[in-house]
């Protein structure tokens, strides 16, 4: 078996250290148990790091934690809704009594500090840098997550004892833990492995861009974050280096974005559900995706994603998709659909998705067109007479909603819940996107040499004749350069965890969050007739209202702590409004 085939796996069996190491505790800083590994009989040798670092790899972003409900799902956002209305999603979430995300944070980062700790007195510091740096990494990787989540955080760097302050002292400020998160990553970076350099036994191991690439997330969101709260010199700082570190990425050459000819315009959908098995028409393997620079990393038979995630993500209750979303999609001229002389309207079940970008007829589904699951799944992958005998062929969109998911749902035969894709911690795409947002925000202007470098790249894979977005267009058409430059990252990172953190750092959502989540237009359309007994209320646009009555106050701009770690250190203290 090669090394991280099946990670998470390895990670459990990697000497039985993370049961050992947090068995019993239950304090936020918990405490060294006595039974952990002696000193004398680990640590002796690189191979004794590297293994210890790889009980890491179990703690990134999943389809778990990113497809389905958690901290940093669409389903909390204003993109998608359900049946059941999400508490985080329509702001009526409360104080939990605990919180495994909490809490799990402060005991991995002990995990982290151990290794960095035996890493400073270890003999010979070359043979085990590699592994310290992915130890800084992982630790910039959990912090950044309780800074998202709940803004100021204690600082651990060592192993703190029984009688250490630590345990009852107060939380350091958001800008010193972005600090330190920075710091730690800039330690890691000069360690790590170039892509290329990386070898097939450690294929899925962290290297330089990713490190690179997690850095310029880092310092966009908390630069954006500042500078939505006025703190414009702090803001300056951070983008520029959201800017540079996206820049180093793009500059290394190591990666690109998935576009093989053989799949013309579907490339993006397939790039979702590729696998080492038959599982797109030009039987294209995961070795072809030079997109993903970190990745949760999957295998049909001996490490599937084990979630019902087709059956979840394709045309599904679990995931309604919002009216807001569908229109974010420009026409084929580049224009959205309010300016543009191409959109066919609303008027059947098909016209809306006519003359759009091609990222909207692969991500969401249209009515009366074959599709094809793991319960009807292609035969031949020629799209002829066997195929269609397999597909879904008459698909109607007249319920839920009314719009329709596709992400993330498979074509090819398979057992329920062994779907073998990879999900997308970091893609290449998020780069080029982060580079341009990052370059406008710090000058307030971007250039179209740095548009054509970043954003056109990402705009342009699958929509080949759409005009790139420039000064000249934007300023010809009355639009507005930030809002382009959202709608692209908003459009390429549907379902896969950004939105919400994104209205967030833009502070805007307490604007776009409590609006009505919409459906389809109803009246006056096919849909009044193919969907007669329809139960959802229409708005004055004869839309149907699918969520009404949501709230957003500042308050949710953070999660609040959870009280019982509240009441084991008061000095914490709750969050803001809480």
């Amino acid at each position: 078996m090669k090394m991280f085939k099946n990670i998470r796996v390895i990670a459990t069996v990697a000497l039985g250290i993370a049961a050992a190491v947090m068995a019993g505790c239950n304090k936020m800083l918990d405490l060294k148990p006595q039974d952990q590994i002696s000193d004398g009989n680990y640590w002796n040798s690189a191979a004794d790091f590297k293994l210890y670092a790889t009980q890491f790899y179990a703690w990134t972003r999943d389809f778990g934690s990113a497809v389905y409900d958690g901290y940093h799902s669409d389903t909390r956002s204003d993109l998608l809704t359900s049946t059941t209305p999400n508490i985080y999603s329509n702001g009526t979430n409360s104080i939990p009594s605990s919180d495994g995300t909490f809490t799990d944070a402060y005991k991995r980062i002990r995990l982290v500090n151990e290794l960095i700790a035996k890493a400073a007195s270890y003999s010979t510091p070359s043979e085990i840098a590699v592994y310290t740096a992915e130890a800084r990494f992982f630790r910039a990787y959990i912090y950044f997550e309780l800074l998202q989540l709940y803004g100021d955080a204690i600082i651990v760097e060592g192993l703190p004892q029984t009688n250490d302050p630590l345990l009852t002292a107060a939380r350091n400020s958001r800008e010193e833990v972005c600090d330190f998160i920075i710091k730690d990553l800039n330690a890691a970076i000069p360690d790590l492995p170039l892509q290329g350099n990386i070898t097939q036994a450690d294929a899925g191991r962290v290297s330089k861009g990713t490190a690179q690439a997690f850095l310029s997330r880092v310092a966009l969101f908390e630069g954006t974050w500042q500078k939505f709260r006025n703190n414009t010199a702090r803001a300056a700082m951070l983008l520029d280096i959201a800017a540079k570190a996206s820049l180093g990425v793009i500059n290394s050459k190591q990666y690109s974005l998935f576009k093989p000819a053989a799949l013309g315009d579907s490339a993006l959908k397939y790039l979702f559900i590729l696998e080492d098995v038959k599982s797109n028409p030009a039987s294209l393997k995961k070795s072809s995706n030079t997109e993903y620079i970190f990745s949760t990393r999957h295998d049909g038979v001996i490490d599937p994603i084990g979630l019902n995630i087709t059956h979840n993500c394709f045309a599904n209750a679990a995931q309604m998709v919002t009216r807001k979303f569908a229109t974010m999609y420009l026409c084929a001229d580049g224009l959205p659909v309010n300016k543009s002389a191409v959109f066919a309207g609303y008027s059947t079940m098909t016209s809306e998705f006519q003359n759009r970008d091609n990222r909207m007829r692969y991500t969401l589904m249209q009515g009366r067109k074959p599709y094809w699951r793991e319960s009807s799944p292609r035969v031949t992958w020629l799209g002829d007479a066997a195929d269609l005998a397999s597909a879904v062929t008459s698909f109607t969109p007249a319920i839920n909603s009314g719009y329709h998911n596709q992400k993330w749902a498979t074509e090819r035969a398979l057992t329920t819940k062994y779907e073998g894709y990879d999900f997308p911690i970091i893609r290449y795409a998020e780069v080029l996107l982060n580079y341009a947002e990052a370059v406008y925000e710090r000058d307030g202007a971007i250039s179209d040499q740095d548009l054509d470098l970043s954003l056109n790249l990402v705009r342009n894979r699958i929509n080949t004749t759409m005009p790139k977005l420039s000064n000249a267009f934007v300023n010809a058409n009355g639009l507005d350069m930030r809002t382009e430059i959202r709608r692209e990252r908003t459009v390429e990172f549907y379902n896969e965890g950004f939105r919400i953190d994104d209205l967030k750092r833009w502070k805007t959502a307490e604007t776009e969050m409590p609006q009505d989540m919409l459906g389809i237009k109803w009246t006056g359309t096919e849909f009044q007739t193919a969907w007669s007994n329809v139960t959802f209320p229409k708005n004055a646009d004869g839309c149907l209202i699918i969520e009404t009555g949501r709230k957003w106050t500042n308050k949710n701009y953070l999660y609040p702590l959870p009280s019982d770690q509240l009441s084991l250190n008061p000095n914490l203290k709750q969050n803001p409004d809480w």
